[in-house]
């Protein structure tokens, strides 16, 4: 699926007010989570076309989205009892906060819990959609902070 194409399917979800509030937090440099999350749903559906693995598209991009849905600034502590156990923590805050506002089905759920396996030993991925996420999530976050936080290439490269 072309970018362009990604994003007339997805518009709808794209501009919700409560998803664009990622926009205010910084995820990694100067990524900010709501653009690391559409980085995510990007590589993930790239992942999941470019080897057939006949997931559930919609899920899979929900679920990406979603995935880092807590709605905070982890480096200030601000908002958060325990920032320095956000690793561990922040998958149950982002489901808490995606069932307040959007209905999930399990996949998506399994998604946003199990995105920081292994780090998360008792979340593990149980669908093809979540081990792609996860696999996506750590590409993203490796990006973002070894390279566009350096200068070394924008996020259009």
């Amino acid at each position: 699926m072309r970018e362009e194409d990604f994003f007339r399917r997805y518009e709808t979800l794209l501009t919700l007010p409560v998803l664009r509030q990622m926009s205010r937090y910084r995820q990694h440099g100067s990524v900010t989570t709501f653009d690391h999350c559409l980085s995510v749903a990007l590589l993930s559906l790239s992942i999941e076309q470019r080897l057939h693995l006949h997931a559930d598209e919609y899920s899979l991009v929900r679920g990406a989205l979603l995935h880092d849905f807590y709605l905070y600034d982890w480096h200030t502590g601000a908002g958060v009892t325990r920032p320095r156990l956000h690793g561990l923590h922040h998958p149950g805050t982002a489901l808490e906060n995606a069932r307040r506002y959007f209905a999930l089905n399990p996949i998506e759920e399994n998604i946003i819990i199990s995105h920081m396996w292994p780090l998360t030993l008792r979340t593990v991925p149980r669908c093809r959609e979540a081990v792609i996420v996860c696999l996506a999530d750590k590409i993203c976050s490796i990006r973002e902070t070894l390279f566009l936080r350096r200068g070394r290439f924008s996020e259009k490269d």
